[in-house]
């Protein structure tokens, strides 16, 4: 908003985090004066998170990039925090050396690039959620391909390697002074990781969770000599998958000390047939398992079109439970989906990849954007209306 030296400004610090209320005098045609309140919530990660996954944003500026806040470029870290983001997400992958043909040889999303995206978020004022794949490129439901650096190794050397690898980087992040507040062991493990051998079948959790209790195990010994303890999050995605996977986890394979479910949520393919089914799924986990529920991916479409030649994720095509695709639509869904995950008693929201505007950065399977359609941005790279979905005020 451009408020002139001539409007009235009046500032309102108050309960949640703290919130701002703008009051600007006008007049409506029958010379009555208006003064409708704009009111901000500015919350702290430890009370509701207000994330961003942001791991794509240092490829995209090396490849032209530039953000927009109201048509003025700004530094992209700057535009998410003033409009409420409280936390960074960055995935991390072992050795992504697949990358260098599409990158002139640079890496991304390897430790360097992750230390860069770190600095960043913390220099800006928020907190970091830092994404273990576990994998040298893209680990999800149909992908969790064993890094080839431990390719063909038992069971009990894999255990070992997570447990080293994983300590080995919170401990380089400490050398920077940059520890993460949160830790995902593992990236959308509905089946497992490290396939084959930490792959689920028939119900066997075995492999899978000493798998995981070997990354846990690592951040909690990191964490008794360190000043920050990382929060432990396990993620499975869709919440319709959610039961089966942390039964799974915790009764039949035994694994118990993480703090945090994080479940990726999207509209086109989630189980779930309405809005209003996302609080009871949360609030039945949390009763149930006694573990604390976070939403660490979502997106939506503002528009059905294209920015570039690549084909786009979520087409935007479909509504979803009555909800249109526009820009006031795609502030709609966010606003009710994250007040969904605060009456179910959640922890959080994380956007993914709302900084994916399209560009001439080619990812390996196109060049632009496959998800310019569902980022925060629209296609003149000005941040949308939806990115003040994180400083709503919403009912606790």
């Amino acid at each position: 908003m451009n408020l002139s030296k001539n409007i009235p400004v009046l500032l309102i610090i108050s309960f949640i985090g703290f919130t701002i209320t703008l009051t600007s005098c006008q007049k409506n045609s029958d010379n009555t004066v208006v003064t409708p309140p704009v009111t901000k919530t500015f919350y702290s990660w430890n009370q509701f998170v207000m994330g961003a996954d942001l791991s794509y944003v240092n490829q995209l500026e090396d490849n032209g990039a530039v953000y927009k806040d109201s048509g003025t470029a700004k530094d992209p870290y700057s535009i998410f925090k003033i409009h409420g983001c409280n936390l960074v997400r960055v995935r991390l992958w072992n050795n992504p050396q697949w990358k260098k043909p599409y990158t002139n040889g640079k890496l991304y999303s390897d430790l360097y690039d992750v230390e860069k995206t770190i600095r960043r978020a913390k220099a800006a004022g928020m907190a970091v959620n830092l994404d273990l794949h576990y994998s040298d490129s893209w680990a999800d439901p149909q992908h969790q391909t064993i890094p080839a650096a431990w390719a063909n190794k038992p069971l009990a050397v894999l255990k070992d390697s997570v447990y080293n690898y994983t300590l080995s980087v919170l401990q380089y992040l400490q050398s920077k002074n940059l520890i993460p507040e949160m830790i995902q062991i593992g990236n959308e493990t509905n089946v497992g990781m490290l396939w084959d051998t930490g792959k689920v079948v028939n119900n066997n959790f075995n492999a899978f969770d000493q798998l995981l209790n070997s990354g846990i195990k690592a951040v909690r010994d990191f964490s008794k000599t360190s000043s920050i303890q990382p929060k432990i999050i396990l993620h499975v995605a869709q919440l319709n998958n959610a039961d089966w996977f942390i039964n799974g986890v915790i009764n039949l394979g035994g694994v118990s000390d993480f703090d945090v479910l994080g479940v990726s949520h999207y509209a086109p393919w989630t189980g779930l047939t309405a809005m209003s089914q996302v609080s009871s799924y949360i609030s039945s986990l949390k009763s149930k398992y006694k573990k604390n529920i976070m939403i660490v991916e979502t997106a939506y479409p503002f528009t059905n079109q294209y920015n570039d030649n690549y084909t786009n994720q979520i087409s935007g095509n479909n509504s979803y439970d009555g909800y249109g695709v526009s820009q006031q639509e795609q502030l709609r869904y966010m606003k009710d989906l994250t007040q969904q995950v605060i009456s179910g008693g959640g922890i959080g929201i994380m956007y993914w990849e709302p900084a994916w505007i399209s560009t001439t950065m080619n990812d390996g399977w196109g060049i632009g954007s496959s998800w310019e359609n569902c980022a925060l941005f629209d296609f003149q790279s000005n941040a949308l209306p939806a990115i003040d979905y994180m400083n709503q005020v919403y009912k606790f």
